[in-house]
């Protein structure tokens, strides 16, 4: 019996599919096709969560085979990752005027996802401060001792570590095995490996200018294929979508989100409140927050029901380029280093969120000046190389924690709740990193306001 319920699960979700192929042969658009993704998975998952609870044993097995469309999908996305970044940043550099160029784009962007996860943990302390959060306040079960129990184990990784040391992990001492995502700091390093590529080739324009160009056209043709790639690649958006979202809210259990619904609420309303500082940021450079967010809002969907700001750099570059009117190098550059520097969610909001929660169980004021302008400054400088997959955010909070002299083991209270949150940080850490690009764009003049103003669709089945 158990073997029928889930064939009749998967023949479902294959009808569903069937209606998004359906949609995609009608030459209905990109958007409306992720939204009716979206929305068939929220309802999909529900109906799944009425019938057979979230640790259904029919509900493991079905979903295990939703995830050959879901995670197969983001899987595919983090094939085309390494090569996109690569092929993107060389080629961007290459072409440049001069190197004082790549140093303008790279601080800017830096600045401004630095600059935005100082605002985003002032905002997450205000909100804490605000809805009473307090760590002693929530009871810890055998699941949560267990977390606790493996965070502590971890921070060794992380407590030792002085912030030179963290420094020097972007340095891509073995660059291949970056390229296979061996550490947290891989993607990072990766462009500091393909930047060097790419001014290693302005060098040779004086010295062995034959050999520079060259070296140009096979950037070139590679550039070409690989976003071919990319292109087929987005393609399985919808689809993708569709699973994701049908998987998480199946398997999320509603009675351990009411034991903590009051830290999911306030984790929203930083993040609602920090996006819509995003949008105010935009707004002063002369971006219509309106427009603005229709072009991003399909982007962010996948970002939301992925958890992965590394997986969704193809398609957030070309959101940027084909929706927002960034210049390709700008735009490769803030997704990638918007993956692993500066996440507004999981490294801004999250870990100042745990701290201020945490503070009072060891006797710290978290409204004293000096506790907030230290913990502010520790976020902002331990943003650097955090992960942009899932687990980033615990990463992050361990290094923030431990500098504070907090007990990490608290950290593992949320666990029931970890997912949910997490699909709204993700969101928030992919705006900012499109937030850096247009900004950094405008600054330096290189945007095409005619690229914004047009109403299109980032239709890629018609790329």
């Amino acid at each position: 019996m158990e073997t029928l319920w889930i064939i009749i699960n998967v023949a479902v979700m294959l009808v569903l599919l069937g209606v998004l192929l359906w949609m995609q042969k009608k030459h209905i658009s990109f958007t409306k096709r992720v939204f009716t993704g979206l929305g068939l998975g929220l309802v999909l998952g529900v109906i799944l969560q009425l019938i057979y609870q979230a640790d259904s044993e029919v509900l493991a097995k079905s979903t295990d085979w939703f995830n050959l469309v879901g995670r197969g999908y983001v899987g595919l996305l983090q094939m085309v990752v390494v090569p996109l970044i690569m092929v993107s940043i060389i080629s961007a550099i290459t072409k440049l005027k001069g190197k004082q160029n790549l140093g303008k784009i790279s601080g800017l962007i830096i600045a401004v996802l630095l600059i935005t996860t100082a605002i985003a943990a002032t905002v997450s302390i205000v909100t804490s401060l605000s809805f009473d959060l307090k760590a002693i306040e929530i009871e810890a079960g055998e699941q949560e001792q267990a977390r606790g129990a493996k965070l502590e184990e971890r921070v060794g990784e992380v407590a030792d570590r002085s912030i030179p040391q963290q420094v020097l992990d972007f340095i891509p001492t073995n660059p291949f095995a970056d390229m296979t995502g061996a550490r947290s700091t891989s993607t990072l390093a990766v462009v500091i490996f393909s930047a060097f590529i790419g001014v290693a080739v302005l060098g040779l324009d004086k010295k062995k200018p034959e050999q520079a160009d060259t070296f140009r056209k096979i950037v070139d043709s590679v550039y070409a294929v690989v976003m071919r790639i990319v292109t087929l690649v987005l393609r399985l958006t919808p689809y993708g979508i569709l699973a994701l979202i049908t998987n998480t809210v199946a398997t999320t259990n509603p009675e351990e989100i009411l034991k903590l619904i009051k830290f999911v609420g306030a984790s929203y309303v930083a993040l609602i409140v920090m996006f819509i500082i995003h949008l105010i940021l935009l707004a002063l450079f002369g971006y219509n927050p309106v427009q603005y967010v229709r072009k991003v809002l399909p982007t962010l969907v996948f970002a939301f029901t992925s958890r992965s700001s590394a997986a969704t750099i193809p398609l957030n570059v070309e959101t940027q380029t084909k929706r927002l009117g960034v210049p390709e190098g700008i735009a490769n550059l803030s997704a990638s280093f918007g993956a692993t520097i500066g996440q507004n969610g999981c490294a801004g909001i999250y870990p100042a969120m745990l701290a201020v929660m945490i503070a009072p169980t060891v006797g710290i004021d978290p409204l004293s000046w000096d506790f907030i302008l230290t913990l502010i400054l520790v976020v902002t400088i331990s943003s650097f190389g955090v992960a942009g997959v899932g687990g980033g955010a615990t990463f992050a909070s361990l290094i923030v924690l431990s500098t504070m002299n907090l007990p990490v083991a608290l950290a593992g209270l949320l666990i029931s709740v970890e997912p949910l949150i997490d699909m709204g940080r993700t969101a928030l850490n992919v705006n900012d990193s499109i937030t850096a690009g247009v900004i950094t764009g405008k600054v330096l003049g290189e945007n095409d306001q005619d690229v914004f103003k047009r109403n299109v669709d980032l239709d890629v089945v018609q790329a």
